[in-house]
């Protein structure tokens, strides 16, 4: 299995950025898929959570209502639409699948595999 993150970059506060998440082996279609982010030398903070099923959404106190997580199951493709951007969301952004059959969650334990991650800058 392989997760490979993209979108990346260096944006202005304030502005928008669109990170995607490819999976090898069609897994994203039985497994709730996450986002999680890491600055440096801070501990890994999950971002955002997508059911397998229904699409249902969670998020993080920290980003609900300028972060989106959507899928495309047919391209094995999560997305996500981060709106409104803060310094303090620069970090190291992950995704990961969690167990098959499972729901989206918060703890990054609940999560069997990872991408390499994808640098978001955010400056003022």
């Amino acid at each position: 299995v392989q997760l490979e993150e993209s979108g990346g970059g260096l944006v202005q506060a304030g502005g928008s950025l669109s990170l995607s998440c490819t999976a090898s082996d069609g897994i994203i279609t039985s497994r709730p898929m996450g986002w999680f982010r890491q600055a440096p030398g801070k501990g890994r903070e999950f971002v955002a959570g997508s059911d397998w099923n229904n699409g249902r959404a969670l998020y993080s106190n920290s980003v609900r209502g300028r972060f989106t997580v959507s899928r495309d199951n047919a391209k094995n493709t999560v997305h996500l639409q981060m709106d409104n951007l803060k310094t303090a969301d620069t970090a190291m952004y992950y995704c990961a699948s969690g167990r098959i059959f499972g729901a989206p969650s918060e703890y990054d334990y609940d999560y069997d595999y990872w991408g390499q991650g994808t640098q978001v800058t955010v400056s003022l």
